[in-house]
């Protein structure tokens, strides 16, 4: 079982968010390191500026959209195992800066880590 769970850069940090792994490409305007309280940042894991581009955050495009960050999340094999592992050891809390907090690239790669290893996914070890 994984614990893995989302949150906005711009809500306080809790004692229960466990380690803290921000997956934005661009820190979050007008929060501080201290008040970020992050373990890591995965800047890697972002999508590409072109999707995020893309995307631009339009609902109606989030399941093309989680397609191909995907697809994408495929080059990054082994910082996704190292999530996995982590949120198996404990809770793991993906911290993000986007306003919609069902439609963002937070939410996949939640997903992702979540439903476990699967053969063609990012992690799983072929």
């Amino acid at each position: 079982m994984v614990d893995v769970r989302t949150k906005r850069a711009y809500d306080p940090p809790e004692d229960g968010d466990g380690r803290r792994v921000l997956i934005d490409r661009i820190w979050p305007r007008g929060v501080s390191r201290e008040q970020a309280r992050l373990d890591d940042w995965a800047r890697e894991l972002a999508p590409s500026g072109a999707l995020r581009t893309w995307f631009g955050h339009d609902p109606a495009r989030f399941g093309e959209f989680r397609r191909r960050y995907l697809s994408e999340l495929l080059a990054h094999e082994p910082k996704v195992r190292e999530l996995r592992r982590i949120a198996r050891h404990g809770t793991l809390t993906l911290v993000y800066g986007a306003r919609d907090t069902e439609h963002n690239d937070a939410v996949v790669l939640a997903e992702l880590l979540r439903r476990g290893r699967r053969r063609g996914d990012p992690g799983h070890a072929s």
